[in-house]
């Protein structure tokens, strides 16, 4: 069998937990940035629980990163 595919039974109880804790931590965090900077918390929270961390670079790119060029832009302008 091809060993870049693993069936459950294969992974460690304790990898799949240290998982899933990821994924929940993330989803979280991102739920309540979002939710701070008012910008579709559960979507954002929502997609964080899909996988790690294809949406946490994605987010930082659209979010975070838009967010410091605008306050930078604003600061220019006093």
């Amino acid at each position: 069998m091809n060993k870049l595919h693993y069936s459950l039974e294969e992974i460690p109880p304790v990898l799949l937990a240290f998982l899933a804790l990821l994924l929940l931590f993330q989803g979280t965090w991102m739920f309540r940035d979002a939710r701070k900077r008012d910008r579709f918390p559960w979507l954002w929270g929502l997609w964080g629980i899909t996988s790690i961390p294809g949406p946490l670079l994605i987010y930082w790119l659209i979010v975070i990163r838009t967010d410091r060029k605008r306050q930078a832009g604003s600061k220019k302008n006093r």
